[in-house]
């Protein structure tokens, strides 16, 4: 594929049961990015009691410990799943957090990162240095326990694991072809730098539901979460899988960068959320693209301020950059989003222009359409790390 050309993507939403994924082939998958149902948060306990009679009897006679292990059952049979559909080498990326809940008078904590990542070895995958999502809060009433008063209060849970597992060996890329793909869908160095730190912290979102029941029975993580995930384990044009799609948030990221995507989700209610939403989503692709470029901008400038000029200079786009594995990088825009009754959603995209000699703000003010977008943009994308921070360690 030429650096130059357009492309498209495909993204389908499957109203299945993501425990018998027999539409997809073995090995087709190049990427897993997905948030399962919590075992153990009460907004997910009708689900798991009907999947699972065990859970709903351990619930019922107070047996926290027995509905916690029933309900790992059941979602071991997708994790079994995303292991047969995976290709040799690629990644999953499965978000979740712990659960802590008073059951029988007890109150204690239900470690769900745990019990996943014995699953996954179990079943063959490589486990990989975990990322902790903090999510901070401002609630008033967040401190649990016995108030002032000592041996009685527990700590905050204000944080949640992405979990990063590999099927076997390191992927390698062999042929020119496969290079040259690569280097374009490389991220800046920057954005290495801190997207591949442990620790990423990110406020939580609300649901922008207009039913209350959908509301109650949905969490959604940052769209610019799941965009990292995406860059930094898939090259474009590949195939993401969310077996819980739910609101759609790694569909729609999927579609801001370039891959196609495949979503489950048991539950009919949710299936027409993402192609309402994917209707006017390319105003937000652009957001998000203006946003990455704006933020790449500023670290050229802080860091020509500080070290003086960059080595490299980017090929297809003209912005300076610090290492040679950049130079190829290629951003393409949302052209088109076209939904289908199927329900498929079909996206074309056209390679950015040359970008030297233009600004941070003028690019996002030529990206972006309208004001309100640049709004939106306030609640996806994450801004507060510093653009000239020092690599720490390898990644």
């Amino acid at each position: 594929m030429s650096s130059r050309s357009n492309i498209k993507t495909e993204h389908r939403i499957v109203l299945s049961d993501s425990r018998r994924m027999n539409r997809i082939k073995n090995e087709s998958i190049d990427l897993i990015v997905t948030s399962p149902p919590y075992p153990m948060i009460r907004m997910w306990d009708g689900l798991f009691s009907s999947l699972s009679p065990d859970a709903k009897s351990a619930l019922e006679n107070n047996d926290g410990n027995g509905a916690f292990e029933a309900m790992h059952l059941e979602l071991d049979k997708v994790w079994h799943e995303l292991h047969r559909v995976l290709k040799e080498g690629s990644f999953a990326c499965i978000n979740i957090g712990d659960a802590v809940r008073t059951i029988g008078g007890r109150f204690q904590l239900y470690p769900n990162h745990s019990r996943i990542t014995s699953s996954f070895r179990a079943i063959g995958f490589d486990c990989l240095p975990v990322i902790i999502w903090r999510k901070q809060t401002n609630a008033p009433n967040k401190f649990m326990g016995s108030g002032m008063l000592p041996a009685g209060a527990y700590v905050t849970l204000e944080h949640e694991y992405i979990l990063i597992f590999r099927k076997g060996a390191r992927r390698e890329f062999r042929t020119d072809s496969e290079k040259s793909e690569r280097m374009r869908s490389s991220f800046f160095w920057e954005e290495r730098n801190n997207w591949f730190s442990d620790l990423w912290d990110f406020k939580g979102i609300p649901q922008a539901l207009n039913n209350p029941e959908l509301r109650k029975r949905s969490a959604a993580y940052p769209i610019e979460l799941a965009c990292r995930l995406i860059n930094m384990y898939s090259l474009y044009e590949e195939t993401v899988l969310d077996p819980f799609l739910g609101t759609g948030t790694t569909m729609l990221a999927s579609i801001a960068c370039a891959r196609n995507s495949i979503g489950f989700e048991i539950d009919k209610a949710f299936s027409s959320l993402v192609p309402e939403q994917a209707g006017s989503f390319s105003a937000l692709a652009d957001a998000l693209l203006s946003a990455r470029i704006s933020r790449h901008n500023e670290f050229v400038s802080s860091y020509t301020k500080s070290k003086g000029p960059m080595k490299y200079i980017n090929s297809p786009h003209g912005f300076p950059v610090v290492t040679r594995q950049e130079t190829g990088i290629q951003l393409y825009r949302v052209m088109e989003i076209v939904s289908t009754d199927e329900p498929l959603i079909r996206v074309s995209y056209e390679p950015l222009c040359r970008l030297d000699g233009i600004s941070g703000m003028d690019t996002i003010e030529s990206l972006i359409s309208s004001d309100s977008v640049g709004k939106q943009l306030n609640v996806f994308v994450q801004k507060d790390y510093d653009p000239v921070k020092k690599k720490r360690g390898k990644t």
